[in-house]
């Protein structure tokens, strides 16, 4: 340690220099990382509807797929539109009921079955499909066309969606940041003793920020929700590392007149008192990586970068800040506003029994409201409802009823009265509207030498034929959950390999595997932070008193979740928990770990006191910080993914500090015995 420090005090404005050198090569990197707008494929490579995907991709060129309304328009112009659209780069097929006649007669002849489907009030509806996947940047860019042929509130479907919310957030994510870092400014004029500290120290945690989202190039792609919310959390989480180290170098500097011997004693210290916390904090977001939903490997990894990155610059770049401006810091101070909070010490120690009465009585319906929290997985509903892939999809389900067009996969070999016969149990199928698969187009009424070769390809090749179908019921629906369990369970009784793919069944697996995923993660992150802890504080009771208390600080902020009847996305109440526990555990270590130093040479009463008094500010500083870095985005992103989830972390970071203040030393407190006791025998 030595030597490295020798070498920070030595070669401060050397570091000071490569570090901004660095940030060009950071620049590079985030400018070139892809960013994926699509969380459906972050579902597991081996589960059979992405198998189904792929087939669909790979053998049909069907990679994704759009419907576009007309408007009122005749026989001639559609088909001048639908040649339109298959010059578009990436669409493979295009389809209408005018493809299905001949030109000069008029749609209204067509057969009623038919027409109900594609035909209403003079709209007709034509089918676009695309040969790469529905977030690919060829589908993207295809669609992107599309809407500058026809209007935008009139082309439906996933890539439309995807689309949308890509456009949205690359508005949003660069307020999201100037947001974060006024509202941290702030409290940090009110937590430091200088004009210019807050910059620095802004300036520290902005290089660490464009190292972690720079290096995340190697990753191959981020997800955009981890684009957005890594910034701002990163920015939440570290702050406390260089306002300890601030302060550890003004202390010293009262001791040794020599700066440099003051800086040196300063980052020995703050390496020692951070790495425990920093280590669980990492521990806690790489438990994410513990999701079968790869998205959590995603944000988990940039996040536990984040923490890595910013331990690194607190203990090179911002010592070589502080030393090269430590001029302009003097010249700049001024008084203190940061309050003692003495007043909350004081009620701690004299109310600590009422306290725990409060916590034993709060702990049922927090637990009550975290396990009834509700959650959807539709994903547009994630969007405004003013977005054009909304209003077209609205459209679609409100004109046309195609509300969740879902594609089976099944052996070629399955024809005639086989065929026939599970086409008529499928249509059967409460809550199915309609069934189409080859044969279904000839009983339409339709002679198949009036049908195109390319139409009949887009139903069958030399090993599958698709049969597709259009439920009534909504995406992520019980109902429609229930049906595709019923609809697997008739179509592997024709072909035990046959695949049901689209939405539906995709989003069902999601539901399934977040289920999963959402214990696994807990759990994950509550061993392992565990274990760090065993080792940093040399204590079984204390790990679980404070894992206790902080999983008790979630519960209550996830239970107000549901006491105020808010419906959470499905992914912010799996991260959620991980990351507060992560991000909020170091208040209660630094405080924990104080009250142990204070006790061995004082009495227990004595030792709570000086705890609280040097902790509690430095614990409201860390959480301020928090809040302030994740309020702002939660009030001004409209993309609720994004929203609910810096909602979740603002009131965390508040409630995981009320307890650490209020409910800790009240359990230090009482638990004395059994805490200085264990602590001493390991």
């Amino acid at each position: 340690m030595k030597k490295f420090t020798d070498f920070i005090v030595s070669k401060s404005k050397l570091i000071v220099l490569v570090s901004f050198l660095l940030c060009l090569v950071s620049v590079v990197g985030y400018v070139n990382t892809k960013i994926n707008y699509d969380i459906l494929v972050y579902l597991p490579e081996d589960i059979e509807t992405i198998k189904g995907q792929n087939i669909l991709t790979d053998d049909f060129q069907v990679g994704a797929f759009s419907f576009v309304t007309t408007g009122k328009m005749s026989n001639y112009d559609i088909l001048k539109l639908e040649d339109k659209i298959k010059d578009i780069d990436g669409v493979t097929k295009v389809m209408s009921a005018v493809d299905l006649i001949d030109v000069t007669i008029p749609i209204e002849m067509i057969p009623e079955k038919i027409k109900d489907k594609l035909y209403k009030e003079g709209e007709t509806l034509i089918l676009v499909i695309f040969d790469s996947g529905t977030s690919d940047e060829r589908t993207i860019n295809a669609v992107k066309e599309l809407r500058s042929i026809v209007d935008a509130e009139r082309v439906s479907g996933m890539t439309s969606m995807v689309l949308d919310t890509m456009e949205l957030s690359n508005q949003e994510v660069l307020v999201y940041i100037v947001i974060a870092v006024s509202l941290c400014l702030i409290v940090l004029l009110f937590a430091t003793d200088s004009y210019i500290i807050p910059v620095l120290l802004l300036l520290n945690i902005g290089v660490a920020i464009l190292y972690n989202m720079g290096s995340n190039i190697f990753l191959g792609n981020i997800s955009y929700i981890t684009k957005a919310i890594s910034a701002v959390l990163q920015l939440g989480v570290t702050t406390d590392f260089s306002i300890f180290l601030y302060h550890k170098y003004e202390e010293s500097k009262k001791e040794y007149s020599n700066k440099s011997e003051a800086m040196k004693i300063a980052i020995k210290e703050t390496f020692n008192s951070v790495i425990g916390s920093s280590l669980t904090t990492i521990a806690g977001f790489l438990a994410l990586c513990m999701m079968d939903l790869s998205l959590g490997t995603d944000i988990g990894i940039v996040m536990a970068k984040g923490v890595l990155f910013g331990l690194i610059c607190v203990m090179t770049l911002f010592p070589a800040l502080l030393l090269t401006f430590d001029k302009q810091i003097e010249k700049t101070k001024h008084k203190n506003i940061f309050p003692k909070f003495t007043s909350i010490q004081k009620f701690t120690i004299k109310h600590y029994k009422l306290i725990l009465i409060i916590f034993v009585i709060l702990l049922i319906p927090a637990i009550y409201g975290n396990n009834k929290v509700n959650v959807y997985y539709k994903l547009d509903e994630s969007l405004p409802d003013n977005l054009p892939s909304s209003i077209a999809n609205s459209k679609l389900s409100e004109k046309f009823n195609i509300t969740s067009p879902e594609i089976i996969l099944i052996d070629n070999s399955i024809r005639g009265n086989k065929l026939e016969e599970l086409v008529d149990r499928l249509k059967n199928v409460d809550g199915i509207d309609w069934v189409l698969a080859p044969l279904s187009i000839t009983d339409l009424g339709i002679p198949e030498s009036m049908i195109s070769e390319d139409i009949l390809k887009i139903f069958k090749n030399d090993k599958y034929q698709l049969i597709i179908l259009n439920s009534n019921y909504s995406v992520a629906s019980t109902e429609l959950n229930n049906q595709i369990s019923l609809v697997n369970n008739i179509i592997k009784e024709y072909d035990e390999n046959s695949i049901l793919a689209g939405e539906g069944a995709l989003t069902k697996d999601l539901i399934d595997i977040a289920d999963h995923d959402f214990k696994m993660v807990n759990y994950a992150s509550i061993i392992v932070i565990f274990i760090i802890m065993l080792f940093v504080l040399k204590s079984v009771s204390l790990p679980i008193i404070l894992i206790s208390i902080i999983e008790f600080a979630i519960f209550t902020n996830m239970g107000i979740s549901y006491y105020t009847n808010t419906t959470l996305p499905f992914i912010a109440s799996i991260v959620i928990g991980t990351i507060q526990l992560g991000a909020t555990i170091d208040y209660a270590i630094l405080m924990s770990t104080k009250y142990l130093a204070e006790r061995k040479s004082l009495s227990k009463e004595k030792a709570i006191k000086n705890t609280l008094a040097s902790t509690v500010p430095a614990i409201i500083t860390s959480s301020l910080s928090l809040f302030a870095a994740t309020f702002g985005v939660f009030v001004y992103s409209k993309i609720d993914m994004i929203s609910s989830i810096c909602e979740l972390l603002a009131r965390g970071s508040i409630i995981s500090m009320l307890v650490v203040i209020f409910i800790l030393p009240a359990i230090l407190i009482v638990a004395d015995k059994i805490v200085v006791k264990r602590s001493e025998t390991i």
